[in-house]
């Protein structure tokens, strides 16, 4: 267990302090000394442009090499003082993106917009529909759809401390955006609209008192007139968290069960590791709608677990907790193990095919093999994310491809009804030959540019001593390289 992480009841004098600097929106960063250790980032790449961005938040991602389109897409929000490359770097989520096929976005503030750079969920300019930071993300998941070609109707959203406030208001605001969220030690969508309100939805143990339609008229009110559907919501809460007090947990499910419209009685309960108790909330269909995590003893923070088994994820540091998984519970309620979603992370989605190799190539063919899957009916061939192929057998070819040219391969394990598995890891085949490529200068650019060679007062090609005529700026040639170093004339076309 990572005790010396978890947090403590904060001094009067620092509250007073948080106030004055920032109105108490430190949530858990601010009032831990621990500095946040910057993470391995390997693969995080920073989106510079994806919109008006009137919150001024930065945007980063991640996705797995050949990442076919159609796939699910995650946005995860960060907790105060920390950073895209933190999340990135401890949560689990690029785990799984690689294990199951799907794209993560780290959406990232900073201390000019927040002095802890918290996401400033207490603020409407920054947390309602269409303004601020709630506008950005939005725009962020546009730019990734397009990048990706991600399933619209598979985009979720997940946060910590005020990164989950933050998550909450999002899915508040974007239902038709996201089809699912996790709050993660956060609070309510809208449970505080000012600086002055932040210490009451923290720290007050007893809560607001709000009712549970109370509670689900914040989010009704976000998006006037819409009527679902809702999404499907997990809701992570540490017994011992005094940053962010337990009637949290318990104030989001009583409103996302209002919102779906079902009662606040759990309809099954589990024990999962880490000491934690799982109430299930299934919505009209009987099919869970809202999680609730409870981890006995955990101070504020996001729940891993490190190590390489099932269900382990995650690495520890300052608001990284080592109990449970959160981040495979997460993304498995979600379906994203291919499993439809449930109770615990239940599923029987097909495992993703071993083994892939590129076993033999020529200047237009790959040929990939790999290992069977069992229960798998056929397997689903991806070419840069492109699907390319089907076939019953371990093996493929695919064809018609460019000489001297990279291209990525992963494969899916398809059952019996059509359902797709978790995707591969990728490979890369590299065909063979070489691809003629064409330069036209003038011949003085040709010789410049190391094409071309002078003598006696005339301009030769390298390679095949071709004359190209005299050396100046007036005679003009294409030259077709055919082999490294090889150039021949090719005026009539290349």
């Amino acid at each position: 267990m990572a005790r010396s992480y978890r947090t403590r009841r904060p001094r009067s004098s620092l509250s007073r302090l948080l106030s004055a600097a920032a109105g108490a929106l430190a949530l858990a960063a601010g009032l831990l000394t621990a500095a946040v250790q910057p993470a391995s980032a390997a693969s995080l790449t920073q989106v510079t442009s994806f919109g008006s961005n009137p919150g001024n938040l930065a945007m980063y991602e991640y996705a797995p090499a050949g990442l076919p389109a159609g796939r699910p897409l995650v946005v995860a929000l960060h907790g105060c003082t920390q950073s895209a490359s933190d999340y990135h770097g401890h949560s689990g989520w690029a785990q799984f993106a690689d294990q199951w096929g799907f794209a993560v976005v780290y959406p990232q503030t900073n201390s000019s917009n927040n002095s802890l750079s918290c996401f400033r969920w207490f603020d409407t300019a920054q947390s309602t529909r269409g303004h601020g930071e709630a506008l950005s993300v939005k725009q962020m998941v546009d730019k990734a759809v397009a990048q990706y070609g991600s399933d619209t109707s598979r985009v979720y959203v997940t946060g910590l401390s005020a990164g989950g406030g933050q998550a909450a208001n999002l899915l508040a605001d974007y239902p038709d955006v996201f089809a699912g969220g996790a709050i993660d030690s956060g609070l309510p969508a809208q449970c505080a609209t000012s600086s002055s309100g932040t210490n009451a939805c923290q720290y007050n143990s007893s809560g607001l008192g709000l009712t549970p339609q109370q509670w689900g008229d914040k989010v009704r009110n976000s998006y006037p007139g819409y009527a679902g559907p809702w999404p499907r919501v997990a809701i992570w809460q540490g017994t011992a968290d005094y940053t962010v007090r337990p009637v949290n947990g318990d104030e989001l499910r009583d409103q996302w069960t209002d919102v779906w419209g079902i009662g606040q009685t759990a309809s099954s309960t589990q024990s999962l590791p880490g000491g934690t108790t799982l109430s299930t909330y299934n919505g009209p269909d009987s099919t869970p709608a809202v999680e609730l995590y409870s981890i006995s003893g955990m101070g504020h923070g996001l729940a891993v677990a490190p190590g390489s088994g099932t269900g382990q994820c995650g690495s520890t540091g300052a608001y990284f907790l080592d109990y449970v998984c959160s981040t495979y519970y997460t993304a498995t309620f979600w379906g994203l193990d291919g499993s439809g979603g449930g109770s615990g992370g239940g599923g029987s989605a097909l495992p993703a095919p071993t083994g892939l190799t590129v076993t033999g190539t020529t200047d237009t063919t790959a040929t990939l093999g790999w290992s069977a899957v069992g229960g798998a009916a056929s397997y689903d061939v991806y070419r840069d994310g492109a699907r390319v192929g089907t076939t019953t057998s371990t093996g493929f070819t695919d064809t018609g491809l460019s000489a001297g040219t990279s291209y990525h391969y992963t494969v899916t394990a398809v059952d019996s009804a059509g359902a797709e598995g978790a995707l591969s890891s990728a490979v890369t085949a590299t065909t063979t030959g070489y691809v003629a490529q064409c330069y036209t200068a003038n011949n003085y650019q040709q010789v410049a540019d190391g094409r071309a060679h002078t003598s006696g007062g005339y301009t030769y090609a390298d390679g095949s001593n071709q004359n190209m005529g005299l050396y100046n700026l007036f005679v003009t040639h294409t030259l077709k390289e055919t082999s490294p170093g090889y150039y021949v004339i090719s005026d009539s076309g290349c």
